[in-house]
């Protein structure tokens, strides 16, 4: 697997953000009440602080298509 987790459950949502901003961490997945429900979680870059719901099954895919993006941006 290509993908490291740390999980933080201290302090609110934004601290552990900046936490993981200071660490370099490039995406945050929050998994919360409504994931749950409907499988699916928040990803949140750290670049650009965008957040979107993604399913579960899909974390991977929407990492991967992300990187790219950010790989041709800097050609």
């Amino acid at each position: 697997n290509r993908i490291f987790s740390f999980f933080d459950s201290a302090g609110s949502i934004g601290k552990r953000y900046r936490r993981q901003d200071e660490l370099g961490t490039p995406y945050c997945i929050t998994i919360d009440y409504e994931s749950l429900d409907d499988n699916t979680v928040t990803i949140r870059e750290r670049d650009t602080m965008e957040q979107r719901r993604v399913l579960i099954s899909e974390i991977l895919e929407y990492i991967d298509k992300n990187e790219q993006k950010i790989k041709l941006k800097y050609l």
